[in-house]
This record gives C-alpha cells, sequence and structure tokens, in this order.
C-alpha cells in the first residue's frame, strides 16, 4: 500500500514529528510504500522519501501562508494530482488537513485524521497567536468531519475531538522507543558538561513556548530552591519564541546563579544521557495532547511533578500530579529531599 504522511514541518524541534518518523518507520517495516509531505523538512529518514511543498521564509508570512493555504488553489491542485497515486491519506494537523479533506471529497482517497490536538488559545499572552491559535482549531474542525478514521493520542483528546466534530476515535498513545529511554542510562557525561557534580537536578523538555508553561516552571522552581539551594533546573529545548526565551532568561538569573539552565535544543541521539541525569522530571503545562517528554522521562525510570491537566493522569507512571503552584514547589522539594534518582 502506498500511504501519504502529512505533517505541517518535519522537524527535530517538534514531539508531533518525532511521532510521524515512527510512524513512517513502522509502515515501511510492515511493507508498505511511505512518502511523508511537509512544507519544510529539517528531519531525514530512510524510512520514507520526504517531499517538500515550501513556504515563504520570513516567519510572519510563513504562518500567514499556513494559516490561510485554503486559498493556494495552484499548489493544493498540484498536490491532489501528486496524492492521486497513494491508497491512505493520514494528516497530522492543520493546514494538512485541507488536503486530506480534499484528497477524500474530490478523489475518493481514504483520509486518516491523527489528532495530536491544538493549544488552546488562552494559553497563549498575545492578542496576535491567541487569534491564529483560534482560526486553527476553527478550521481544523471543519476540514476534519469528513475523515474516514481518526487516531487520537489520548483519551483527553479523543473525548474533546468527539464533542467539536462528533468523530469517533481510536485511542493510540504515542509509542516510546524502549532500545533508547529505559532504566539505567548514565547521565553523568551531562552532568559534567553543566558543572552539576552531585546537585540535585529536575529536567523539562520541550519548545520554550508560553503553551508549556515554561514561566510558571521558572517561578515554581524560584521557590524550590529557597528550601533546596544546591538545585538545578535544566530546560532542554528550542527556543521557538525569542522574546519569550530572553524574558526567562532574566528571570532565571534572578532566582540564584547557575539554577537554570537553559540547554537549548538537544539532539535526539543525546536525549536519552539528559533523562538519566535527572532525578525528576518536571513540567508546568497546563495542557498537554499527550506529553512525549514525560512518557520518556517514565520509561527511564525518571518520577515526574506535573500538573493534573490535559493527558498527564493518561501518561504519568511515577510522580505527583498538583493543582496549584504551590503544591507544585512542595512537591518537587518533597522529591529532592527524599534522594530519589
Amino acid at each position: 500500500m502506498k500511504i501519504a504522511l502529512l505533517t505541517p514541518f518535519f522537524s527535530p524541534y517538534n514531539g508531533i514529528d518525532r511521532v510521524v518518523e515512527r510512524q513512517a518507520r513502522d509502515l515501511t517495516e510492515l511493507g508498505h510504500a511511505v512518502t511523508i509531505y511537509c512544507f519544510r523538512a529539517r528531519l531525514r529518514t530512510a524510512w520514507a522519501n520526504v517531499v517538500e511543498i515550501g513556504t515563504p521564509h520570513p516567519l510572519i508570512l510563513d504562518r500567514l501562508y499556513r494559516l490561510f493555504f485554503f486559498l493556494n488553489r495552484r499548489t493544493i491542485k498540484r498536490l491532489l494530482q501528486e496524492l492521486q497515486g497513494f491508497d491512505r491519506i493520514v494528516c497530522h494537523h492543520y493546514p494538512m488537513t485541507v488536503l486530506g479533506h480534499l484528497a477524500k471529497k474530490t478523489l475518493g482517497k481514504t483520509y486518516v485524521y491523527y489528532d495530536h490536538g491544538i493549544s488552546p488559545a488562552k494559553l497563549f499572552p498575545s492578542i496576535v497567536d491567541k487569534t491564529y491559535q483560534t482560526l486553527v482549531r476553527r478550521w481544523t474542525i471543519k476540514t476534519v468531519r469528513n475523515a474516514d478514521e481518526a487516531i487520537s493520542v489520548s483519551s483527553f483528546l479523543s473525548g474533546i475531538l468527539a464533542a467539536e466534530t462528533g468523530l469517533k476515535s481510536l485511542v493510540e498513545y504515542n509509542k516510546i522507543d524502549g532500545s533508547r529511554f529505559k532504566k539505567g542510562i548514565s547521565g553523568e557525561a551531562i552532568r559534567t558538561r553543566h558543572g552539576f557534580g552531585q546537585d540535585p537536578v529536575c529536567l523539562f523538555v520541550g519548545r520554550v513556548s508560553p503553551h508549556k508553561g515554561v514561566h510558571r516552571l521558572i517561578e515554581a522552581f524560584g521557590e524550590v530552591v529557597k528550601t533546596v539551594p544546591e538545585a538545578k533546573l535544566l530546560i532542554a529545548g528550542a527556543e521557538t519564541f525569542p522574546r519569550y526565551a530572553r524574558k526567562l532568561k532574566r528571570r532565571a538569573r534572578s532566582v540564584g546563579p547557575r539554577a537554570i539552565l537553559f540547554a537549548g535544543f538537544v539532539p535526539d541521539k543525546e536525549l536519552p544521557l539528559y533523562y538519566g541525569a535527572a532525578d525528576l522530571y518536571v513540567t508546568a503545562s497546563l495542557w498537554e495532547g499527550f506529553d512525549l517528554p514525560m512518557a520518556e522521562a517514565a520509561a527511564c525510570g525518571k518520577p515526574a511533578v506535573a500538573f493534573d491537566a490535559g493527558a498527564h493522569p493518561e501518561v504519568i507512571r511515577e510522580g505527583r500530579l498538583v493543582d496549584t503552584d504551590e503544591e507544585f514547589a512542595v512537591a518537587v522539594v518533597e522529591y529532592l529531599r527524599g534522594g530519589r534518582r
């Protein structure tokens, strides 16, 4: 079978695309011919052919192009001609759902919507980002209603999808590579690199973005170091909102010298070592459709402290879910004082 996987950006910075890469591998090993379509690719994989659609490069034009992609009739017509040769079209996120919707409607192709969820607009501080997320949600709902199948990465998302579109979805949790993420991984190289020694280390992995609640995490850690002054917070992730990242770094410096370290984007091959270096995984996100890093940390035997929100109750194995910022800081202190490693 020829299968097309459609994702906006095939990028190492995005958890969705790590799922797409794993999906391409699994489908290829089953004997299918897989092609990944995306606007731009920063990942390459031996498991699929990757086709780049292209977008304007300035960020503002890039975002507008994707938001109003359904108006680009010439490109859509060309892509539909290419998709004519596929048996199954799997769409990960808007605006790829535009192509899936039209491939089903005009070509009679099997259209599968892979539901990773859409972060609520209220989690973004600027009116521009709020408007963008609102429109993405609205047009996603419109373009997935005719899908033949829907797959959600958590029961939490499955419930939202059913309420918003009427679609019933199969729940398939994101797979964790047990050969890479497992207990017993030594993180001493990472501890040495960052000068942590034997200090207790909390780890967050993910994009440095407002909707990930990194600002809340830093505020909570400011309370943690009042009780555990030697504690360290390691933030590993691409800084996709530069102004936001600069603001966070100013606040981090006020918490204490080298108490909070921004590692930037971590290559995938090094990621298990970062989990190995941590005593505790922490996230202050108030919405997650799944939370792949928490699941990877759990596979590495690391407990987590997180808010009781989104899919966290489905993902957490060991640790604590909390409801308030105060409870968050207290839970982190209790784990660090307990010496869990």
